[in-house]
């Protein structure tokens, strides 16, 4: 796991010297993703230099350092990631000639790009990855993603520059980076918490989507993008080879891929160790890690004093009975005080899902011991795990067959009370059955009762339902996923709500989150349930496998059964959930009051003041919880003021 970046000075605008320095630059601006090396390789005729940064994992010695170039020079690399299969892959390349100076997988992807070419070895490896791959010979320059985007990986071209890095920050420090803020990524951060591929934050500068390379040409200036792993088609796929055993089979395959992709994960040189929040994730993901570990694995845990968030006990139960060395560290109030202001630094584009604080506090709690974390990142994606899921299977997909005049009556029945009313309402379903957030729940599901297909995914999956009414000049953009080509792909609203999460909200979300999260303490995390085998896999399943006896992961429920008792595991999903509801009005009120004053917010020049106060004026009275659409507004104003020196002259100027 490492940092790369790198540039390409087409047209010849400086010195060689200077070409070099801004490369070593843009490499030591992500020091955090790399702090055991670096290095810098340019091609002075063709103007195009690569950097790295080395989190040294998997051959310890400069024979695993970067960049990297192959024996007759003519491909040098620059990656980031782990490739587990790369053992697996290296007799071939032997036996095609090709001499290893180490066992790094580095070496095998690039002379897997010399001799089966960049596309096919793309395909070849299985991992999370990022990396830049210059071909001397053909003088091109790719860029290669994951198939699901664990691995970041930002690009721009102006004129004849064309620059690249695993973050926003060394891209900045180029002369000719774009520093504009796109108004439409605004509108688009305020409805979902985060920035989709291809977008960025800044109008000019892109994501590299997952399963994607990137090949430009500089004699030409063409740039090419395409995909080499493509999840539609492999939905498609596995239709036409759907899993013929029964859901009991079906468990057996899926434990037997899953294992062989926890153990392949284990490939290290140095400590290992996982996250385990008590859940059904981390605790399946844990129990196979220790199934293949000589000793006590090493586990972490966030708790909070707050009951109502805290699994810090169910974890350490789960850990004691599968026999883990566990550390749970209980979050206070004021350890995320401290946190806060180091967010817009963390996540250089802005980024509202909360739990970035507790992911950043147990990833620096486990790098004081490891160097590497499994994870259970993935299991509600691939497995149908979210609330979403449970309603398009269930209650959501029957009320969806009654007519649409009936719904709205029921919609508006769901809203006649607040969330706070029906919560209390809710009290008389015992403890351990009644939902969490019911209130909050109902109030979600009725809008979703008057929407018909994929509007009820957008709908759900939003913070701010209407971005563009309170977003200072910007435009939604349509849809991310082609409506059309994938109008008859799936079998039913489940699957398709499966397939956009691992589309959308999974590497926006979600992979974004833990990456920045635990490579700014330079850890690397490791996420077996999002072995693309597995996922291949959950798509030849109908939905009535992963939605089983009214449960939702049935199958990972079956899995972990027979590593950890039921009743160490079956209560209400929580979620990594971070009370800051409360935060906001006591220990975050002053930081709150600052960046959503009036002042602030015309200062800001990027969103509505005027119902954004409305909005914090009813948190603080108490009468709504409105914290998931106030912290997007936050996490937004703390990004431009830490950025503001980076931004644009005319950005600056129109804010003012």
């Amino acid at each position: 796991m490492c940092g790369i970046s790198g540039h390409l000075d087409g047209d010849g605008r400086r010195s060689a010297d200077a070409n070099k320095r801004l490369a070593r630059a843009m490499a030591d601006a992500i020091r955090h993703r790399g702090p055991d090396g670096s290095g810098v390789w340019g091609d002075e005729a063709a103007g195009l230099w690569l950097g790295h940064r080395r989190l040294a994992i998997v051959d310890l010695t400069e024979a695993g350092a970067q960049p990297m170039a192959t024996a007759d020079g003519q491909g040098h690399i620059s990656y980031n990631g782990e490739v587990y299969n790369a053992p697996a892959l290296r007799p071939e390349l032997e036996q095609a000639g090709f001499a290893f100076r180490g066992h790094s997988d580095t070496e095998v992807i690039i002379n897997g790009c010399r001799l089966w070419g960049v596309a096919e070895t793309a395909r070849r490896i299985w991992g999370m990855f990022a990396f830049a791959y210059w071909d001397r010979s053909e003088h091109k320059l790719w860029l290669v993603r994951d198939r699901l985007g664990k691995k970041p990986l930002y690009w721009f071209k102006q004129g004849g520059s064309f620059a690249f890095a695993s973050e926003l920050a060394p891209l900045l420090l180029h002369p000719e980076a774009p520093r504009e803020i796109d108004r439409d990524s605004v509108a688009e951060y305020l409805r979902t918490g985060y920035v989709a591929a291809p977008h960025s934050i800044l109008g000019g500068i892109a994501k590299l989507e997952p399963g994607h390379l990137l090949c430009y040409s500089p004699d030409s200036g063409d740039i090419r993008i395409e995909p080499y792993w493509d999840l539609a088609e492999e939905v498609a796929r596995a239709h036409a080879n759907p899993f013929a055993g029964t859901p009991e089979e079906a468990v057996d395959e899926a434990e037997r891929l899953l294992d062989d992709a926890t153990r392949i994960r284990l490939m290290s040189d140095v400590p290992l160790g996982a996250f385990l929040s008590g859940g059904i994730d981390s605790s399946v993901v844990t129990a196979l890690m220790q199934r293949h570990s000589a000793g006590a694995t090493r586990t972490f845990s966030i708790g909070y004093t707050n009951r109502d968030y805290d699994e810090g006990e169910d974890a350490t139960r789960v850990a004691q009975h599968l026999g883990t060395d566990h550390t749970n560290f209980v979050l206070e109030p004021s350890d995320a005080l401290a946190v806060v202001p180091e967010l817009p630094r963390i996540f250089d584009e802005p980024f509202a899902d909360a739990s970035q604080i507790p992911t950043f506090m147990v990833s620096k709690l486990a790098r004081a011991h490891v160097t590497v974390a499994l994870t259970g990142d993935g299991g509600d994606e691939v497995f149908a795990g979210y609330n979403r899921h449970a309603a398009a299977g269930g209650l959501l997909g029957r009320l969806g067959r009654l007519p649409r005049p009936l719904r709205s009556v029921m919609a508006r029945s769901m809203t006649a009370l607040s969330p706070n009313s029906w919560q209390k309402l809710a009290k008389v379903i015992p403890a351990s059955k009644r939902p969490r957030a019911f209130g909050e729940k109902l109030h979600k599901l009725a809008p979703l009762l008057r929407l018909e297909g994929r509007e009820q995914y957008r709908r759900v999956s939003s913070i701010w339902h209407d971005p563009a009414a309170f977003a200072l000049g910007g435009a939604e953009r349509p849809n991310p996923i082609d409506a059309e080509r994938a109008a008859d792909l799936f079998r039913d609203r489940v699957e398709e709500f499966r397939f956009l999460d691992l589309m959308t909200y999974l590497p926006g979300d979600i992979l974004t989150k833990v990456d920045r999260a635990s490579m700014a303490v330079s850890l690397e995390t490791r996420a077996p349930l999002l072995d693309h085998r597995l996922v291949e896999f959950s798509f030849r399943l109908p939905s009535s496998v992963h939605l089983r006896e009214g449960k939702t992961k049935w199958i990972l429920r079956q899995i972990l059964e027979r590593h950890v008792p039921r009743e160490l595991f079956d209560r209400p999903k929580m979620g990594f959930g971070v009370p800051v509801e409360s935060w906001l009005r006591d220990e975050l009120r002053d930081w709150a009051e600052d960046l959503l004053s009036e002042r602030k917010l015309k200062d800001h020049g990027l969103v509505q003041p005027e119902p954004v106060r409305a909005l914090w004026a009813e948190h603080l009275s108490g009468r709504a919880n409105v914290q998931y659409a106030l912290w997007p507004v936050l996490m937004l104003g703390a990004w431009y003021d830490a950025h503001r020196e980076t931004l644009s002259a005319a950005q600056t100027a129109r804010a003012a």
